[in-house]
């Protein structure tokens, strides 16, 4: 393929690079003289292992060239990917001065150059980009103005998942290859241009792309955070960090692993809760400051907070919870969330009615009966035996269970409102009218 690469920093110049020692024709692109003469002297204009060599080769093959000029970069190209900066505003905004530069570069310069053999042409974004940059300032580029003749344009985004000092080994083996778009031209053209990794294309909404890279950097970032502030509770006495990590990361079930990576409600239950307790405690003791840990615990207060105002912005005199345990399949109502829920509607004055398929009353003992009491003492009268017998006449459904009685009943009395707590209710559940996710939107 004829590729043109907008932007000759990091990313751009690994992708180009990697690119051409594939056998496409790629053309860089970028304002700044001294990094297109470098390219052009077969030299690379960032610092990174094996990518000096990799440039000097396409270089010479014939395969890699740069210019300053958008348009002999565009000429007969089948694809341009925007590899440019995003950098912060003062305010910690995204910039996105460059990439709407190189938009009407690309927009303009197809006035003059040659299209594509197909016709078609894929204007792809690299860069970190807020969700909503590509349907709200790539994609109206293109659909303002008149498409010259002979060009067909498709918008998408297939953000970059490169560390430095490992860049071409990260291209060449990336965890996913992920592209949103709504264009099946444009997936195909990437397809076709990354075929030689051998992955499949991910493809997914553009939006979804776009928040892809920010939950990926955001959770590598949490990581390091909370590593090093482990470190420093653990350091207080006397324990060597790096071994308990060490053996932390072995754990592939749940600690290294998706487990508890699932949006949903909050945690709860006999561990979670008080452990975190404990960390904070120790971290107080020894003077330590561990901020990570101690907004963990906020946010998951502020889990219930959402849901109760959620619940209290709509006609809401009658709410229907079904399930009540921390979570399925157990009936341990030890610091679960949806005791506080329900505790707290009750205090707002709304008629409260549980289903929970395996919560009997006359069997909680132990610290479970205790916990209860003190949150929840009128239990027993506020149980359904069935979930039909909660839904029915409710304002709203809180639903904290994908139990296939519940979900089957959910189906059946099709409540006004359904808040789903769980995420596991399934297709036919969230089609229903009143539908609403805690954390997301379908």
């Amino acid at each position: 393929m004829r590729i043109a690469v907008f932007g000759l920093g990091y990313v751009g110049t690994v992708t180009a690079a990697a690119l051409a020692s594939r056998g496409h024709e790629v053309c860089g692109v970028d304002v700044d003289v001294v990094k297109v003469d470098l390219i052009r002297q077969g030299a690379s204009p960032v610092m990174e292992p094996g990518l000096g060599e990799m440039v000097a080769k396409g270089v010479e093959q014939g395969n890699l060239r740069a210019t300053t000029s958008a348009v002999e970069a565009l000429d007969r190209a089948d694809v341009s990917l925007l590899c440019v900066g995003t950098p912060s505003s003062p305010r910690g905004s995204t910039d996105l001065t460059y990439l709407r530069r190189a938009i009407e570069d690309i927009a303009s310069a197809m006035e003059v150059a040659e299209p594509p053999d197909s016709g078609f042409h894929a204007v792809v974004v690299r860069s970190t980009v807020p969700p909503g940059t590509g349907d709200d300032v790539v994609a109206p580029v293109f659909a303002a103005r008149p498409v010259p003749a002979g060009w067909q344009v498709g918008t998408g985004m297939c953000p970059e998942f490169l560390r430095e000092g490992s860049g071409l080994a990260d291209f060449f083996d990336p965890p996913f290859v992920v592209l949103g778009t709504a264009d099946d031209r444009v997936e195909a053209v990437l397809t076709g241009m990354l075929g030689f990794l051998e992955q499949d294309v991910r493809r997914v909404d553009v939006r979804s792309a776009e928040a892809l890279k920010y939950a990926c950097n955001a959770f590598h970032a949490t990581k390091v955070s909370f590593t090093n502030e482990m470190s420093r509770i653990f350091r207080a006495s006397g324990i060597d960090s790096r071994k308990v990590m060490e053996i932390f990361c072995e754990d592939r079930i749940l600690n290294v692993s998706p487990a508890y990576l699932r949006p949903g409600f909050a945690y709860g239950g006999s561990c979670l809760p008080k452990d975190l307790r404990a960390l904070l405690h120790m971290a107080r003791m020894n003077a330590l400051d561990v901020p990570l840990l101690a907004g963990v615990s906020r946010t998951n207060e502020i889990c219930v907070d959402d849901a109760v105002e959620r619940v209290l912005a709509g006609p809401s005199q009658v709410v229907a919870m079904l399930g009540l345990s921390f979570k399925m399949h157990t009936d341990d109502l030890r610091e679960s969330p949806n005791v506080d829920l329900a505790e707290r509607l009750i205090g707002k004055g709304v008629e409260v009615r549980i289903y929970d398929p395996l919560i009997n009353p006359e069997k909680l003992i132990g610290a479970n009966l205790r916990h209860v009491e003190a949150r929840l003492p009128h239990l027993s009268r506020l149980l359904t035996s069935t979930p039909e017998q909660a839904l029915n006449g409710c304002d709203v459904a809180m639903v904290a269970t994908s139990d296939h009685t519940t979900v089957k009943a959910l189906c059946a009395v099709r409540p006004a409102r359904v808040l789903d707590l769980s995420g596991r209710l399934g297709a036919d559940v969230e089609e229903l009218p009143g539908y609403e996710g805690i954390g997301w939107a379908v």
